[in-house]
């Protein structure tokens, strides 16, 4: 028997339940901030880059586009009830064109015989309105004296008032009368159409897709700031639609109600400038008291104008955007009048469709970077004592 004692060997560390064991890399290797950086940044150059080369021929596309998200909400509805997605969005889009046709055929000859009476009166609009601007400017004449006030700026103002006035009767006839050219047979009735059924038909599964392809490390939070884009952008959306759609028919029936000649036009102008906010009811207003001076040239008739419009604005203010906006929208009027320039002046039409978009995008991305800024370090640090 041997005295050798065997002494067993420790036991092997366990690690602590809670340290689990990190899963298999495969090999894969960590993004680097540069790295997220390149591909914001690049994903963003293309994308402008895209606009940039093919904005000629995108429109019809946007436009689909536009149609599609639009039409989706409804389309989703009927494909709960056990409709096929693709008979839906056919019936939809062929409800949509089918409005938008038979609006045409009402409205565009109305809106013809308005442009020719524009033109046939025009001349004597010009006349009475320059007569009564040249017995104002005398009055002021002699209540000023001809040192501030004289004969040859009276005659300029007069001119210069003509001149505004010709220029804007020829541009809404140039206007209306070319709107057909301007959205070509083809494209309004094959592009835009095939397209936005091919979109609405798609839409789950392109959204889908494309939330498959958002980065892991940022889905969450990518995937929020798209549902408050959705939510904003679609509540002014549709909002605005209706809004522009209700002052276009108050006045435009208004307008031609109190005898105004031009009123079915000059309503229609206001109600879908009004999707620029207050550049609709300012146009308006401002063209149906130039009309009112042209056609009646009395105090009267300026005044059921006036009525007609303070009328309007009360409607919408206090009852229209109360009802169907409310506090959804958290897009800024001017914000929105800035966009609609900016996208017009740096892609014309298609810059135009998709200002709002982007601005309520934009204005998603802002608001979050601002909670964060206001949560973090920088915002929060005490302020320094001492010197």
């Amino acid at each position: 028997m041997s005295g050798r004692v065997t002494i067993p060997p420790p036991p092997a560390r366990l690690p602590p339940p809670e340290a689990a064991p990190p899963p298999p890399n495969n090999g894969a290797r960590t993004a680097t901030r540069s790295q997220r950086t390149a591909l914001v940044l690049g994903g963003a150059a293309a994308l402008l880059a895209a606009l940039w080369l093919f904005s000629a021929i995108l429109t019809p596309f946007v436009l689909a586009g536009v149609i599609a998200y639009f039409l989706d909400p409804p389309t989703t509805r009927l494909t709960r009830l056990g409709m096929p997605r693709s008979i839906a969005a056919f019936l939809l889009l062929l409800l949509l064109l089918t409005f938008v046709a038979v609006a045409g055929l009402l409205l565009y000859p109305l809106l013809l015989s308005q442009i020719g009476v524009l033109l046939a009166r025009l001349p004597a609009y010009i006349s009475t309105i320059g007569t009564k601007l040249r017995d104002a400017m005398t009055a002021l004449e002699e209540q000023l004296g001809p040192d501030l006030v004289d004969s040859q700026l009276r005659e300029l103002a007069v001119g210069q008032v003509g001149a505004v006035l010709s220029y804007l009767g020829t541009s809404a006839a140039r206007f209306v009368g070319g709107s057909i050219q301007i959205l070509s047979v083809f494209t309004l009735l094959v592009v835009t159409p095939v397209c936005a059924f091919y979109l609405l038909r798609d839409w789950p599964f392109m959204i889908a897709r494309l939330e498959s392809w958002l980065p892991r490390r940022s889905a969450s939070v990518l995937r929020r700031l798209s549902l408050d884009t959705d939510r904003v952008l679609s509540a002014w959306l549709r909002g605005q639609l209706i809004c522009c759609a209700i002052l276009a028919a108050f006045y435009a029936v208004a307008l031609s109600a109190i005898g105004l000649e031009l009123g079915l036009l000059v309503g229609l102008l206001a109600g879908v400038l009004s999707f620029i906010p207050y550049l609709g009811s300012i146009t308006g207003f401002a063209t149906a008291i130039l009309l009112a001076m042209g056609q009646w040239g009395t105090a009267n008739g300026v005044g059921l104008v006036v009525m007609v419009f303070v009328f309007g604005q009360v409607v919408e203010g206090y009852i229209i955007y109360p009802r169907l906006l409310g506090d959804r929208v958290e897009l800024h009027a001017v914000w929105v009048i800035f966009a609609l320039f900016a996208g017009g002046v740096a892609f014309g039409s298609l810059g135009v469709l998709l200002a709002v978009p982007m601005a309520a995008a934009i204005g998603v991305v802002a608001r979050y970077w601002l909670r964060r800024y206001l949560a973090s370090p920088l915002y929060l640090d005490p302020p320094r004592t001492g010197t």
